[in-house]
């Protein structure tokens, strides 16, 4: 059994969700603190709409974006020499586009459960609203962040018709396990296949343990 799709889609999913979970915790702090409830309706829609697409198609908008004769793909080839397509870079962004929304939601969710009069007793006391959420919001939310970042890290970790998309299913460079597993059932290896769905299914019930923690663990500050 070859070990780069599992050492690769370990590092992709890493990467990812290094990304995803800063950019989802910036997202949803700002969705959250919103005045217009329609704004947030219309953001929140755009934002969770990879959860609901077709990878496919999910795919098939960062091919728009990210070719090398598109606006930005030409930009990033022209003036940085970095070429997107059929890249390792090309895994960590299919994967953080498509995890983000579990990221993105989970947290928004963790962050309007804090209680209200928790926030405004800390601006009594003087507290600026980035040390409110600091040492305020994220160590009552924090339970719900580390589930939906569990569920991000799985999901990315999982990903396979952006990938194949944009990335393409090239041995040891973007292959990674969901693509091992469809190339060697493709090829007859179903032998090889069922190794790497252990694999998938080991961590896939890691994930769902580490997830029932700490929705427990969060159901204690209610």
């Amino acid at each position: 059994m070859e070990l780069s799709p599992i050492l690769i889609s370990m590092k992709t999913a890493s990467a990812a969700i290094a990304l995803t979970f800063m950019l989802g915790l910036f997202v949803a702090r700002w969705i959250v603190n919103m005045k217009s409830e329609k704004a947030k309706m219309i953001l929140d829609g755009i934002l969770t709409l990879p959860m609901v697409l077709p990878p496919t198609v999910v795919g098939f908008f960062l091919l728009i974006a990210f070719g090398v004769n598109r606006p930005i793909g030409k930009f990033l080839l022209d003036f940085m020499g970095v070429k997107i397509v059929f890249s390792w870079t090309a895994t960590v962004i299919a994967a953080v586009v498509i995890s983000f929304p579990l990221m993105y939601r989970s947290a928004r969710g963790a962050f309007e459960q804090v209680d209200q009069s928790l926030i405004m007793a800390a601006r009594t006391l003087g507290m600026s609203e980035n040390r409110i959420f600091w040492r305020v919001i994220m160590p009552l939310a924090l339970p719900g962040v580390a589930a939906g970042a569990i569920l991000a890290f799985a999901r990315g970790l999982g990903e396979f018709g952006a990938t194949a998309m944009i990335a393409g299913n090239i041995l040891n460079k973007t292959r990674t396990l969901p693509l091992a597993i469809y190339a060697e059932v493709a090829a007859g290896n179903m032998q090889t296949a069922a190794y790497y769905v252990i694999v998938v299914l080991v961590i896939s019930f890691i994930v769902v343990v580490s997830t029932n923690y700490f929705t427990i663990k969060g159901t204690k500050y209610l």
